[in-house]
């Protein structure tokens, strides 16, 4: 066991060294930056330009899965919002940079300082302006419907799908449209827009209820598909594009709308829709799963990554814990306990999210770190609760033998119960591991790229939605099989070990 303990301490140190440098690297892959050339100043009312200012760059949240607004392409964020966003920054005199994250995590992300500003196809309603503020209007679009070609004639508008099921992202006003003015139709959410024509396409909803361009950037791209016009009654907060700053940031908007007035005096958003479309027109020439084998790649760097660095911290936590909840010291008991059915009780998608945006309010953490903090946190609750399984399991006359030895309690605890105990939990450990490969998926929804997030990347970029989940799942595997493999082969050699003693 000294062997065991000397290795998991060997690992410790690594992580200590490496874990810098992987999140240094996660962050730039997770961000994408942009020159721009310096601009006049102007006076303010509030500190909110001036702090963007003084750092040097303005962060944009994007949820980049809405072509031709917003898409991935050639392994960086492309479209007529990032040109807007390249245009605002320019006239500013800083840098760009963007980070990505799904859709209704954009405002949360506004609110709590993770971004500067949000344009992401962004409606201005009467709701979201209770929580965050608005600029003039960028760009105008009505809502379309797709459909899979077979039903073109069937579905003429929104007024078609009574007693059918529409989809719409989630959080956004197409979903909200296609609740309310829809009327007999189930509206089905989903977090991407290559989620929801994927759905389309394997007839999991009759239609998708997208803006204008968007749709129609779909259909030109995939021919099993149409954009039908949805017909709907709407007002001009349900039409304009905007871009969406933090509540009070009124010299933050005054400076967005001078970029705006100029885009929309030159007649730029053509240009800009132009340029996404020769990305689009790229992106269909080579669907070939080869072809992205980058993105795959660095998926699985990062979950990997994420899933060794957290395993190694989990099972700390979990053995400071496993002790505190055997202590005799009400106290540490309490707290043990309290915090395992605490976690426990809570999902793991609920604990990111609160690490990342609610411990974000405190202090900027960056997404990778967020994820690893909260797999961790995580992990380390139902590790406790093995560890502690174990250590019971030991028969106490292991405990008496070791003490008529002459052995003290903490002597006893690491040369004769703990040492038995791992090895008789050895199993269910690896069993954690395995289990934290494929829990660790769940951090795309902050941006970081992980499997899933690559698995999303390269559906939006193909238009192929079954071909890159098929990839994701035998990548899945391969990783999760090799590792119980390893971990197989090391219980083996413990349990040989042990029966040569006896």
């Amino acid at each position: 066991m000294k062997k065991i303990y000397k290795l998991i301490f060997t690992v410790m140190a690594m992580l200590m060294v490496l874990t810098p440098a992987f999140t240094s690297v996660a962050q730039a892959a997770d961000t994408t930056t942009t020159s721009s050339s310096s601009s006049a100043t102007t006076t303010v009312s509030d500190d909110s330009l001036a702090k963007i200012k003084a750092k040097g760059e303005i962060v944009l949240g994007t949820s980049p899965d809405y072509p031709p607004y917003e898409f991935m392409a050639k392994g960086k964020v492309v479209g007529m919002d990032v040109e807007i966003a390249k245009k605002i920054a320019k006239d500013m005199g800083v840098k760009l940079v963007i980070k990505k994250m799904s859709f209704d995590s954009l405002l949360v992300a506004l609110q709590t300082g993770k971004v500067d500003i949000v344009i992401s196809g962004v409606n201005p309603t009467a709701k979201r302006a209770k929580s965050v503020d608005f600029s003039k209007s960028y760009y105008k679009a009505g809502q379309y419907i797709l459909i899979n070609k077979s039903d073109k004639g069937v579905y003429k508008n929104r007024n078609s799908f009574s007693g059918k099921q529409l989809g719409a992202q989630t959080g956004s006003l197409p979903y909200n449209l296609a609740k309310s003015h829809s009327k007999g139709a189930t509206v089905k959410g989903m977090d991407t827009v290559s989620d929801l024509v994927i759905a389309l396409k394997s007839h999991k909803v009759e239609g998708v209820v997208l803006d204008e361009p968007t749709a129609k950037a779909y259909a030109a791209n995939d021919s099993s598909i149409v954009a039908v016009d949805g017909q709907f009654d709407l007002g001009s907060d349900e039409t304009n594009d905007v871009v969406a700053v933090a509540k009070g940031s009124t010299s933050l908007t005054n400076e967005i709308n001078k970029s705006i007035t100029d885009i929309k005096s030159n007649d730029l958003i053509s240009g800009y829709l132009k340029t996404a479309g020769s990305y689009m027109d790229t992106n269909t020439a080579n669907t070939s799963m080869w072809h992205y084998w980058k993105y795959f790649a660095l998926g699985i760097k990062y979950t990997i990554g994420i899933s060794a660095i957290s395993v190694v911290l989990g099972f700390l936590i979990g053995v400071l814990l496993a002790f505190m909840r055997l202590s005799k010291v009400k106290l540490f008991k309490w707290i043990g306990t309290a915090y395992v059915e605490f976690v426990r009780g809570t999902p793991l998608m609920v604990q990111i999210l609160f690490v990342y945006f609610g411990l974000g309010v405190i202090v900027n953490i960056p997404a990778v770190i967020s994820g690893i903090i909260a797999v961790s946190l995580n992990s380390g609750a139902y590790i406790c609760e093995v560890i502690r399984g174990g250590i019971l399991s030991i028969d106490k006359g292991q405990d008496e033998a070791a003490r008529s030895l002459g052995l003290n309690s903490n002597d006893t605890m690491f040369s004769v119960v703990l040492p038995q105990a791992i090895r008789n939990i050895w199993p269910a450990l690896g069993n954690e591991f395995v289990s934290l490969i494929k829990e660790t998926s769940i951090v795309s929804i902050i941006g970081v790229s992980d499997m899933i997030y690559q698995l999303k990347i390269v559906q939006a970029d193909t238009y192929r939605g079954v071909i890159p989940i098929v990839i994701t799942m035998i990548l899945y595997f391969i990783l999760t099989f090799v590792i119980t493999r390893i971990l197989r082969y090391y219980e083996v050699k413990m349990n040989s070990k042990m029966n040569r003693k006896v």
